[in-house]
């Protein structure tokens, strides 16, 4: 079987491709208004048949829906009276001290929330039941209306999803429709209600796109990853499009992982991945980190995805001057039409991009392997209007850009490691994107970290994760009780249900029950506590004193209070394919190793292909490392390798200062002109 993993970002489509025992790497510039044809085209390059291809895809499709308000006309329908239950949410102000803040629009018009029957109490008892006369008003309403999805979320449908259903029966016309029992049976009906809705808003822009990208590959397997980790079947994966929301970044994680370690060197990762638009971050101790308290677009989603932190910060992240004078980079990107200006495509606003080529950490004929020549002059033109409104020289106000953006991403480093009480020195960062090679050492330096790794294939790393990704299912559900009333047969019937569910979803895909693996969890607090710690499962003893320790290790203390079940979690997952990364082997013939002028550096510093340093070739900084899909910048006072698959593996000199940011009295006489054309740039 030929295995193809891909990714759609913002600026670039990645592609990694599995083939006799090969990796093959390849990139594209992505179609934002229409993804598939991005996809199409990578794989028409890569001269593949579609019949017999397994594709599993990293979706950008409903994150950007969500993004950019851009779903579909959704009626929202819940019990009576809680008609603005996801307009009013948690009363829970962004920031605590605003006391006006500005106000925002509902998720849901008023006009299309609607309130029936079917309502039951915290014990599962009716207190309103479900009538004829509720069904007529419902149907009548869908067709007043005329929406093209509708949410269903009834209060404690999940421990009786019997109106839900009947409700949705009766809205069978071909509509889009989820139930909130079906999308994420926990307690919270905020949080409840705001995942039904966003899997009826997005859920038919999703199924659009995958009808148009299976036309387009008649006889392909295809599947999408999971916020959680796993890959779904393309034909069910309509139904759970609010499980997509985090997709990409989550091959991302898997990718860094499997890279790192695919040189039988154990490592704890704190992880960046730098593309085009945005930056992520997260931790990975063995395997990324899930949470259920992730939010898109402000929005809770208490759905199992990776636990990470995004910020608008990426390679094509535009620098501008505000009102008072001051130099900002980011949210706003340039994307990948028309790009940085030194794509040549249109572009004029200066990009972190078009501040690496400016400072000569880009090699503008060997960008992609060669494949994309950048266009310095572009570069030097869009940083100089922006130099001239601020008074600075080119280079220096190049430097100031990068800097920025690098401390946009240091401080969300900082929030996913130091604010939780974990020391960023205990880990290796961990780079990957096609922008992130070359803020490593920077990166480190700010967090006092010593060693980083450029994983092999960084550029494409969330497509190399699609490939190494399994099938399977994270499911959860509120069982609320004490603990220890609770026997192990009661748990454990309970675990074995859920895990049914998903066993059942799995092999609808074509899988085979006997080789799919089990994980159960609980999520425990103490009695009165509003917030839980999902721990293992094993049997009740075990999970009260496992919980006792948790949480002192976590909080500081442990309570003598009686410990709470809240709800189930079962992950069951398919062996993940292997592919395996070939071992680096010596250069041979040519290394194509040049040299290239950088701001703050005496000397040309050495550009060099990155298969150049196998056979244990160790470089000093400042270089530039380069390969078919991204660059890295070794900075002065860093050393680096190639372990025995490729990652690069960087380490700091202890007696190094600080990484080169461009030394007052070093700077070239070329500074404020072009350096190609000799023009003086306006100041």
């Amino acid at each position: 079987m030929i295995l193809i993993g891909i990714d759609t970002g913002g600026t670039f489509t990645d592609f990694v491709l599995w083939r006799d025992g090969e990796v093959h790497v390849h990139k594209v510039l992505s179609t934002p208004h229409a993804p598939e044809r991005a996809i199409l085209q990578g794989i028409a390059e890569l001269g593949l048949d579609p019949k017999g291809l397994r594709v599993v895809h990293g979706s950008t499709v409903a994150t950007n829906a969500v993004l950019e308000g851009k779903g579909v006309r959704t009626l929202y329908v819940t019990n009576r009276g809680f008609e603005d239950l996801l307009a009013i949410g948690r009363q829970a102000r962004p920031d605590l001290y605003d006391l006006q803040p500005a106000p925002r629009q509902p998720p849901v018009p008023r006009e299309l929330c609607i309130g029936t029957g079917g309502r039951l109490a915290a014990d599962g008892t009716w207190v309103e039941p479900l009538t004829e006369a509720d069904l007529v008003a419902l149907r009548a309403a869908v067709e007043r209306l005329a929406p093209e999805a509708v949410a269903i979320n009834l209060l404690f449908s999940y421990l009786d999803d019997s109106a839900e259903r009947a409700l949705a029966e009766a809205i069978a016309d071909g509509r889009f429709v989820s139930r909130s029992s079906e999308v994420l049976p926990l307690t919270g009906e905020h949080e409840r209600g705001i995942a039904t809705w966003i899997n009826a808003w997005v859920g038919p822009v999703v199924a659009g796109y995958l009808d148009r990208l299976s036309d387009g590959l008649p006889g392909a397997r295809i599947a999408v990853m999971q916020s959680s980790g796993e890959a779904v079947a393309a034909e069910q994966t309509a139904r759970h499009a609010a499980r997509l929301l985090l997709s990409g970044p989550a091959g991302g994680l898997a990718g860094a992982a499997f890279a790192a370690g695919a040189d039988d060197t154990a490592r704890r990762l704190l992880s960046f991945d730098m593309g085009g638009t945005s930056t992520d971050v997260a931790l990975i101790d063995g395997a990324p980190r899930l949470t259920t308290s992730g939010r898109i677009a402000g929005y809770p989603v208490a759905l199992p995805m990776v636990d990470m932190h995004t910020i608008g910060a990426g390679g094509g992240s535009i620098a501008r001057v505000d009102a008072g004078g001051i130099l900002l980079v980011g949210p706003e990107s340039a994307g990948a039409h028309p790009g940085p200006a030194c794509y040549g495509r249109g572009g004029t606003e200066p990009t972190v991009t078009d501040a690496n080529l400016v400072l000569g950490r880009l090699d503008p004929e060997g960008f992609l392997g060669g494949r994309m020549r950048l266009d310095p002059r572009a570069a030097w033109r869009a940083v100089g209007r922006l130099a001239a409104s601020l008074g600075l020289g080119v280079e220096e106000t190049a430097l100031g850009i990068l800097r920025i953006a690098n401390e946009h991403m240091a401080r969300a480093l900082r929030v996913i490691s130091v604010q939780r009480g974990l020391d960023p020195r205990d880990f290796v960062l961990t780079s990957f994107g096609g922008a992130g090679g070359l803020h490593v050492c920077a990166l480190a330096e700010a967090l006092g970290m010593s060693e980083a790794l450029v994983p092999v294939h960084a550029g494409v790393l969330s497509a190399l994760g699609m490939l190494v990704t399994p099938s399977g299912r994270t499911l959860t559900k509120t069982r609320l009780g004490r603990l220890a009333e609770l026997g192990d047969r009661e748990v454990e019937s309970a675990l074995q249900s859920l895990a049914n569910q998903a066993i059942a979803e799995l092999i609808d895909e074509g899988l085979s029950a006997e080789h799919l693996g089990v994980e159960c969890s609980l999520d425990l607090r103490y009695l009165g506590q509003s917030h839980a710690l999902n721990l293992p499962w094993h049997s009740v003893e075990d999970a009260i004193q496992a919980f006792h320790a948790r949480h002192e290790a976590a909080y500081g203390h442990r309570l003598d209070l009686p410990v709470e079940l809240v709800g189930l979690r079962v992950r069951v997952r398919a062996p993940a394919p292997r592919p395996r990364l070939p071992k680096v082997v010596e250069p041979r013939g040519a290394t194509g190793e040049r040299s290239l002028p950088a701001y703050g550096c005496d000397a040309p510093v050495r550009v060099l292909p990155r298969a150049a340093m196998a056979g244990g070739l160790e470089i000093g900084g400042a270089a530039i490392v380069a390969d078919a899909v991204s660059t890295t910048w070794l900075a002065p006072g860093w050393k680096a390798r190639l372990d025995s698959v490729g990652n690069l593996v960087l380490r700091k000199s202890a007696e190094s200062g600080m990484a080169a940011i461009g030394k007052p009295g070093n700077r070239r006489d070329v500074e404020e002109r072009d350096p190609l054309s000799d023009a003086p740039i306006p100041r």
